[in-house]
């Protein structure tokens, strides 16, 4: 099939200042949370360990955490940390809540103490217990930094009591597993900061991964963690499902195919497009094709360039995805915060397309040129939502 023309070669890098100006005015938009300039801009840290590449590559079974056993070592974070971050999952596991809710707990710690069980300056009965740091945010204590309602001082610095009382609250939360990370998060602690929580997604993610057996690319099926099913609108525990089923074709730069910065997933015209994680639209709108024509209501032909109807979505870490060829108009606007699965168009043949097909790309480092191109079938794969090869 032949694909996109302009739309992956027109447009270059976002610059951060500008989007930051644009999404500190945007309130309210995720449900239950504030603005949204925290959520999409703060970037990760650095790779990973050299051994915990090898832990996180396989999925299943998942595999219980042990606390006392020998843990991977990450680059953000220290071994105590990540003996913390075990601690967190060991209880999810613990309790049956399933491994989104890993996922949430270690994001949530991450930004409120960074892993580390914090003391009080102002609360004088913590610094006598064992504590890994003191911070001296009101009265909070601990690695979810809960205030007294939460326990007493004792029990709000014993990790496996702070995370027992987090999950307890959390699978509380309507619809907890779809919903985004940040909005669960924040129903859960009522922060000052309610979207500070989402940019430690991909590397609690990691984590879960490296601890659990890859259990972050798990999708909780009739009470089972099934891995690598994040499809038709299941979500996996990453956060990331596939756009669409069906099988990759033309593949991502071919050698007869250099400049195709993308995969072509096969599907039936007026099949339902989901956003791939939960994102902000940057681009919702008709591609000019290679005569400056925006005719995107008719099918399109090999030649005639142009992305057709397509989407631009920006999520947290700098990622973006592409969604192109759609039949009609897309059911998103420009700056919309859409969630994981949610349908932002159908599958079409509008653009330079020679069938009805979804020509599906992914960008890094918020760059929505080609040069910020990757393949997306292993990036999908390692969240836990590949793209179908065709059969």
């Amino acid at each position: 099939m032949n694909d996109v023309g302009k739309a992956e070669t027109r447009r270059g890098p976002l610059r951060l200042g500008l989007v930051a100006a644009v999404l500190t005015g945007m309130l309210l938009l995720l449900c239950c949370t504030g603005g949204t300039a925290a959520f999409f801009l703060t970037g990760l840290g650095g790779d990973d360990a050299e051994n915990v590449d090898a832990l996180g590559m396989e999925c299943g079974p998942v595999r219980a955490v042990n606390v006392a056993g020998k843990l991977p070592r990450f680059t953000e974070y220290g071994d105590t940390q990540i003996r913390n971050a075990a601690i967190i999952i060991k209880v999810g596991q613990d309790m049956g809540v399933p491994s989104r809710g890993w996922v949430v707990a270690l994001a949530t710690a991450m930004q409120e103490s960074a892993l580390r069980n914090l003391a009080n300056s102002g609360v004088p009965a913590s610094l006598a217990l064992p504590h890994e740091g003191v911070g001296a945010d009101h009265d909070s204590l601990g690695l979810f930094q809960q205030r007294p309602g939460w326990g007493t001082v004792a029990e709000r610095l014993n990790p496996a009591y702070a995370a027992r009382k987090f999950y307890e609250k959390l699978v509380k939360v309507e619809s907890w597993q779809r919903r985004p990370l940040t909005a669960v998060a924040q129903r859960v602690q009522v922060s000052a900061y309610p979207d500070a929580y989402a940019k430690h997604e991909e590397v609690a993610s990691r984590i879960v991964d490296a601890l659990a057996g890859g259990a972050a690319r798990t999708v909780e099926i009739n009470g089972k963690a099934v891995c690598n099913a994040a499809e038709r609108g299941q979500i996996a525990a990453s956060g990331w499902t596939a756009p669409i089923p069906g099988g990759v074709g033309s593949g991502f730069r071919t050698a007869s195919r250099p400049s195709h910065n993308g995969v072509d997933i096969g599907a039936a015209k007026g099949t339902e497009i989901r956003a791939a994680a939960t994102g902000r639209v940057l681009v919702s709108t008709c591609d000019e094709d290679h005569r400056g024509r925006q005719d995107c209501n008719v099918d399109g032909f090999p030649g005639k360039g142009g992305c057709g109807w397509f989407v631009d979505l920006l999520h947290a870490g700098g990622y973006i995805t592409r969604y192109c060829h759609m039949v009609v108009q897309p059911f998103v606007k420009k700056d919309q915060i859409v969630t994981a699965g949610q349908v932002i168009g159908k599958v079409g043949s509008s653009g330079n397309s020679s069938g009805p097909h979804l020509h599906f790309e992914v960008h890094l480092r918020n760059n929505r040129s080609a040069s910020g191109a990757v393949n997306p079938v292993p990036f999908m794969r390692e969240r836990g939502a590949p793209l179908r090869a065709a059969e």
